[in-house]
């Protein structure tokens, strides 16, 4: 691959992530904060892209297989999410504004997928040629993060929302620019064949199903990260909140070099094990965290973000493209997208929210420490499950 391709494709991830960083990290807070929203409603807000991951194997399935070329499907997405996004951005009330997230969310989690397609397409060496193309996209989140903080000081406004449509705007222009990729599918689009059952097969070993089971639970506290910590930040007063999420992302890039080094000497079982106790830890930082002289546990918190993703989930999908038959690993990486970012995080944006409500003050505070304990409780649980339950110590270093 030409370097022209790859500066094209890095281009496409950047914009493509920046979108999403502009609104999902500061969105709970506008609507908690401004728009005083019931942690439910905000847990519902947040879970829109749980839904729309839920949905978009089918879209991207049916759509961009059959009918449409990638990159024509992702320009007709980002342009009709522009829309949602920006009326989303004048809603004052639930119900539409949460009708309009959400059908932005369905939209907009297929291009995920599609940019992936898009990329692989065009290259050569999709092993070595990917991750430096991708990094652009946590790049694109770290941006926007940083400009809707320290640009705009919008956490708790509507301007992020109408960032992420006009970055949509411009995605849909430059999606038309990109290569083209037609559909290729040799047959119309069946639903048995998202998880074909040499795939289903996989959960009849004991270790994969422990481990897609603890993939499942851990989304739970996840959420509780992701729909509330920007509201938790602006709460307590720590300024331009946003901007300081963004560690998360930067200590994300890090540790994703580091990956190859710690799998040769930890193997999948610790690896695994490292990634749910930093969400532990991170959420006793947080519980315990403030502005002021403890300030410290809470950038400490935000910057465990690397290890409690790039350990876990990155290292899970290392196991199940390890697991999974040679000609199933997409198929097989899609379900397990479908049970943890789809149904785990769907659930975590419920019961997140319940727990947010339970811990509510008259005055509009919260109890944070509680609730933080029990995202903490609920991690540590998952992890003695896995700890006990999950056998095979060596699985992915073949």
């Amino acid at each position: 691959m030409n370097m022209q391709m790859r500066f094209r494709l890095s281009a496409m991830m950047f914009l493509e992530f920046f979108i999403w960083g502009s609104w999902y990290v500061t969105v709970t807070t506008w609507v908690s904060q401004t728009l005083h929203f019931n942690g439910v409603q905000t847990g519902m807000v947040a879970g829109t892209t749980a839904i729309g991951a839920v949905l978009s194997p089918f879209l991207a399935g049916w759509v961009a297989d059959n009918l449409m070329a990638a990159e024509k499907m992702l320009a007709l997405l980002h342009l009709v999410g522009a829309g949602l996004m920006y009326a989303a951005s004048l809603q004052t009330s639930f119900a539409p504004l949460y009708g309009l997230v959400l059908a932005y969310s369905i939209l907009y989690m297929p291009t995920l997928g599609l940019v992936n397609a898009i990329a692989f397409r065009q290259m050569d060496h999709p092993k070595s040629e990917f991750a430096p193309i991708r990094v652009l996209g946590t790049i694109g989140w770290i941006c926007a993060g940083l400009l809707v903080s320290y640009g705009f000081h919008g956490d708790a406004t509507a301007i992020p929302l109408k960032l992420a449509a006009g970055g949509s705007i411009v995605m849909a222009v430059y999606s038309l620019l990109l290569p083209n990729t037609p559909p290729k599918a040799s047959e119309s689009f069946k639903v048995s064949n998202l998880f074909p059952v040499e795939v289903r097969r996989m959960f009849s070993d004991r270790s994969f199903l422990v481990f897609a089971v603890a993939s499942f639970l851990i989304c739970i506290p996840l959420q509780f990260y992701y729909a509330f910590t920007n509201p938790f930040l602006n709460q307590i007063g720590v300024a331009n909140a946003a901007g300081k999420m963004t560690f998360g992302q930067m200590s994300e890039m890090g540790c994703m070099l580091l990956i190859p080094w710690f799998f040769r000497r930890l193997g999948v079982k610790w690896m695994l094990i490292a990634g749910i106790s930093a969400w532990v830890l991170r959420y006793v930082f947080f519980a315990y965290g403030n502005p002021q002289a403890g300030v410290w546990m809470l950038l400490l918190g935000i910057l465990l973000h690397g290890i409690c993703y790039d350990f876990f989930f990155v290292t899970g999908q290392i196991y199940t493209d390890h697991k999974a038959p040679a000609a199933y690993r997409s198929a097989a990486q899609g379900l397990i997208t479908l049970i943890t970012y789809g149904v785990g995080m769907l659930l975590g944006s419920w019961l997140s929210g319940v727990v947010v409500d339970k811990f509510a003050s008259p005055d509009g505070g919260h109890a944070w420490t509680s609730i933080w304990l029990v995202a903490a409780s609920i991690a540590a649980a998952v992890l003695v499950f896995f700890f006990f339950a999950f056998k095979e110590e060596n699985g992915a270093e073949a």
